[in-house]
């Protein structure tokens, strides 16, 4: 017998994305096409195989075992070993094990596939209808597991019993839903009933006789889609928690929306049946319509159309729409009986009171939206992990369209990040305080958690605590090393502060954005950063925003920044754009400014001297060098709210309005001067722009010409501190380049300039990305 003809056995080991996506049913499948004996078996790090026979075949196995997985797997590598022949027969999937601490990546949820759609929609099918259905290549995965090896008494699905159907389908190697772990149907599966706002029940979907349809009480889906086409308001339980839903097009549906949710100005998302229901909304790129379409279904911002057919409450004055597809059967279902009876778009919001955590157990959901919503969809799966909605956004950066990542979370989430610099501990990275998220790590692998929310009410904060607890035990990260803002009042701060028996890593807010973007390109050679954002605490006490960092993962030096002023009133300048306004104009025209023509409705003489006064006095304000707060301020003079009801609001509607400015913006941007170096001085833009106002020129052409110069001030910046370090690598990050306006301009004039541009990617520039890069800044030190 030739060499190649001997027979073989392999053991290897397979990690990345490996459980939960089919990726056993896979390898049985492909063994048994190769005629090869073995098994396959989960573990606490992944899959682990063996295979036997002739070597060409076993050769052949192991080519084909990463390039053909199946669609939702991320294979990272493929470790093979030689292990002696047993001359067993057959070849099979014997049970998960787990005898340590668990690394094993578990999938994000994906959007439901082409197979169970179709099943969905056929009458003769046994799922027909039917809300729950999945297979391995869809359904839910993170929102419902509580453990690792991903097995079905290891997630939420473990209170339902399979019926003889599902429990075929799921032993035979030859079906789709071979090891499905949330396999169900009908007779088995969890069930959805509608309900009003008191708790009764108004209608039921189940069936255990197996039969399709429940007989008495109706469809609720279909009931639901009914009220809402008459103008209802309902609370719909999904994937990772409750959606507010009402007709896209209703106006006194979303303006009652609007008015029960306290959420004033900040525009709604839109779920539509299919892409050619979003075109008829929005303008898609190849770039958006791949992230809209995609097994993550995120919110995708795309500019709306003039004849977009919805109700002026949606999006107050934007010029984006957010809209997405459904991800869930049940999803399919109420937009498709919606088609029926209305529309084809539904507003779909996050299931909360504004600024609260998404409502996901059922009494909660109850209590906190009795008073919002007039019907809730209801079913009986539990919810393990509550996730919103992630958010992306279309931009050109290095001559090619890609998306931004402004919310990370459901479908992108728990998916793992590489850390440059291994953890030499196992570390808990604390993230901010708005827009909180959180980061665990152990040696090269770092799990960043889901997007949290603003941490100043008490439930965000218990969110968070119990989501750093769940990645804890999920990840077998017990912490030793604990990483947090240097502001003493971040309760994210303070959380880490009452950890006991841990070391202590302080990381500058700025620097975190910075090692947030390099460790995620796995760069750990200095560069040179713009980092703009709204606030964060200096290492000189101030309120910096405004910052041309050089660093690394290890260190960073303040190169420049923006001219610092104060800050009248502090935190209040945030929610009162207003004052910024003031404080810039002192600065750049001198004492006691004229209260400009945009305030004059809005802000009384006496308030606005006042304010100046306050803005000019040393002891009553903080110092800030803050990007956002100067494009707060110019939002107030070109006609954004004084008084805004989020945060960064008065920036985003500045920015809607340079993209109408068109051709008009003909005479380049404002001047910005550099003083002492690299320090950007925008007053004489300050002064230009203002004189502009005073002569008529539309807000849109001086809000365009404001991000012109802006922009041209930071690549002269940037490229003048590069050539004097050496640097080749400048970073875009911090919650200002959520600006797409600014960040391409930016990103344009740098890579004209010969540097290399990096902008995150998988993670947002806001403070979404600090944990990231404080784990990487903690690992490296």
């Amino acid at each position: 017998m030739t060499a190649a003809a001997r027979r073989v056995r392999t053991r290897a080991r397979v990690t990345g994305t490996v459980q939960g996506v089919g990726f056993r049913p896979f390898v049985y499948r492909l063994a048994h096409e190769q005629g090869l004996a073995g098994w396959v078996l989960n573990d606490e790090h992944g899959v682990l195989l063996e295979v036997e026979g002739l070597a060409p075949e076993l050769s052949h196995f192991f080519d084909r075992l990463s390039a053909e997985a199946p669609p939702l797997a991320r294979v990272e590598s493929v470790s093979p070993s030689a292990t002696p022949v047993t001359g067993e027969p057959g070849f099979r999937i014997v049970t998960s094990v787990r005898v340590g601490d668990p690394d094993a990546l578990i999938a994000a949820d994906a959007a439901t596939c082409e197979d169970c759609l179709a099943e969905l929609r056929d009458p003769d099918d046994r799922r027909y209808r039917y809300p729950f259905t999945n297979c391995t290549n869809c359904g839910p995965r993170f929102t419902i597991v509580n453990g690792v090896p991903y097995d079905r008494p290891l997630t939420t699905m473990a209170a339902f019993t399979m019926c003889s159907e599902c429990a075929r389908e799921y032993e035979d190697p030859g079906d789709r839903r071979f090891h499905a772990q949330p396999n169900a149907c009908p007779a088995c599966g969890p069930a959805v009933r509608l309900r009003d706002a008191a708790g009764r029940g108004l209608a039921f979907f189940t069936d255990p006789s197996g039969e399709k349809r429940q007989a008495s009480g109706g469809d609720p889906i279909s009931a639901l889609a009914a009220r809402l086409s008459e103008g209802a308001i309902a609370a719909v339980k999904g994937l990772g928690g409750y959606h507010l839903v009402c007709d896209a097009a209703n106006e006194r549906a979303v303006a009652a929306l609007r008015a029960r949710k306290h959420r004033e100005d900040k525009p709604f998302a839109l779920m539509v049946a299919d892409v050619a229901s979003a075109r008829r909304l929005v303008e898609l790129d190849v770039s958006a319509e791949t992230s809209l379409t995609g097994v993550s279904r995120p919110i995708v911002l795309a500019p709306r159309l003039p004849d977009a057919v919805i109700a002026p409450s949606v999006a107050p004055g934007a010029p984006e729409l957010g809209v997405m597809l459904p991800y869930t059967p049940l999803h399919h279902l109420l937009l498709a009986d919606f088609a029926d009876f209305a529309g084809d778009a539904l507003v779909m919001t996050s299931g909360n009171v504004s600024d609260e955590p998404i409502a996901y157990r059922d009494e909660d959901a109850l209590e906190r939206l009795s008073t919002i919503a007039d019907l809730f969809l209801v079913h009986d799966r539990q919810i393990e992990t509550r996730t919103d909605d992630s958010v992306v956004r279309s931009v050109t950066v290095g001559g090619r369209r890609r998306p931004l990542m402004l919310r990370r979370s459901r479908g992108y989430v728990p998916e793992s990040l590489t850390l440059p610099i291994e953890a030499p501990r196992p570390l808990l990275a604390c993230g901010a305080e708005q827009k909180a998220t959180f980061c665990v790590a152990r040696g090269e692998r770092a799990w960043v958690g889901h997007h949290i929310g603003d941490l100043e009410h008490l439930a965000t904060l218990t969110a968070y605590r119990e989501g750093i607890g769940h990645f804890q035990r999920m990840f077998a990260v017990a912490p030793e090393l604990v990483a947090h803002d240097l502001h003493p009042d971040y309760l994210s701060t303070q959380y880490a502060l009452e950890l006991d028996e841990v070391a202590l890593v302080g990381v500058q807010h700025h620097h975190a954005h910075l090692a947030a973007c390099l460790a995620e390109h796995g760069v750990t050679t200095p560069a040179v950063g713009a980092i703009f954002d709204g606030t964060g605490l200096g290492a000189d006490g101030t309120v910096w925003g405004g910052e041309l960092l050089v660093g690394d993962l290890r260190g960073y030096e303040r190169a420049g920044w923006l001219w610092p002023l104060r800050m009248p009133g502090g935190a209040a300048a945030v929610r009162q754009p207003w004052r910024m306004a003031a404080a810039w104009l002192s600065e750049a025209l001198g004492a006691e400014p004229p209260l400009p023509a945009a305030l004059r409705a809005t802000v009384s003489a006496s308030d606005w001297n006042a304010v100046g006064r306050i803005a000019r006095a040393p002891e009553l304000s903080p110092v800030t060098s803050s990007i956002g707060r100067l494009f707060d301020a110019v939002g107030a003079l070109c006609g954004a709210p004084a008084r805004v009801s989020y945060e960064g609001q008065a920036a985003v509607e500045l920015e809607a309005l340079a993209w109408t400015a068109g051709d008009r913006a003909s005479g380049g941007g404002y001047p910005f001067e550099r003083a002492a170096g690299c320090v950007l001085d925008p007053r004489p833009a300050v002064r230009e722009l203002v004189s502009e106002l005073d002569r008529g020129v539309a807000a849109a052409v001086v809000s365009a010409r404001f991000h012109a110069g802006v922009a041209a001030a930071s690549v002269e910046a940037v490229t003048a501190i590069a050539s004097a370090r050496g640097l080749e690598t400048a970073v875009l990050s911090g919650g200002v380049f959520q600006n797409r306006l600014l960040l391409e301009r930016v990103a344009a004039g740098l890579d004209a300039a010969g540097l290399r541009v990096l902008v995150p990617q998988r993670l947002p520039p806001n403070d979404g990305g600090i944990s990231f890069g404080q784990a990487a800044v903690a690992a490296a030190q």
